[in-house]
């Protein structure tokens, strides 16, 4: 089940019947209040969170079902005002997997929302995989080494932690700030600058596959395992 909190009845109801029609399970919430009272977390697939609500907002529900375990593992997509830097950047930082802005078209709507869901099981799969592999570019935990093309790549250890963490997240856009907490550590003090050196420098050592990481403007880094 796809649960999307949005006030807006017109717009609430158009999310709903596009996925509806497109064979998902949906349900349109006007609040946070009825989105506690309706959600299932054993049914539910992916959260679409409306920023700017009346009462409760958005970022507020993401907060509480990212504390809930009964949610893990749940994807979240923000909707957020066009242009709005700060709610992106925000929302991502506090576990989002996406975000969209108003006005967008319901082509792009579904797109995003399909992409979420296979970055989900991508993911999962990835936790648990002792190979991560994207094109040409192959690491190995257990051995921790880094091959592209098959050809062994020398990274230091915070580089292949890097590295790791923007693999386990493939498609995921990561901010500084997630980065420097998963891979430096929460009591890490350095500015985000840090990570943007460290990218700079996997970039160049990967070479040909360092093009694989993309900076999203404003926000942060990605790997994308999408297909061209």
């Amino acid at each position: 089940m796809i649960y999307c909190v949005e006030d807006d009845k017109n717009i609430r109801e158009l999310v709903v019947y596009t996925l509806t029609s497109s064979g998902y399970d949906a349900c349109g919430c006007a609040d946070a209040a009825e989105f506690f009272e309706k959600v299932n977390p054993a049914a539910a697939e992916l959260f679409l969170l409306d920023i700017m609500l009346p009462g409760e907002d958005g970022l507020s529900i993401l907060r509480k079902v990212k504390k809930d375990s009964t949610f893990k593992g749940v994807p979240v997509i923000m909707v957020t005002a066009k242009d709005s830097e700060y709610d992106k950047v925000t929302g991502l930082d506090m576990g989002a997997d996406d975000y969209i802005s108003k006005p967008f078209g319901m082509m792009e709507f579904l797109a995003r929302v399909r992409a979420v869901l296979r970055r989900k099981n991508v993911s999962s799969e990835n936790v648990d995989s002792d190979v991560l592999c994207v094109g040409s570019l192959e690491l190995t935990r257990s051995k921790h080494t880094v091959k592209v093309d098959g050809k062994p790549v020398e990274l230091t250890l915070k580089e292949f932690g890097l590295l790791e963490c923007l693999l386990e997240n493939t498609g995921i856009v990561l901010t500084r700030d997630q980065l420097l907490s998963k891979v430096w550590g929460y009591d890490f003090s350095g500015e985000s600058r840090t990570v943007d050196v460290h990218v700079r420098t996997l970039r160049h050592k990967l070479g040909t596959a360092g093009d694989y990481i993309e900076t999203v403007r404003g926000v942060g880094y990605r790997i994308d395992g999408e297909e061209e």
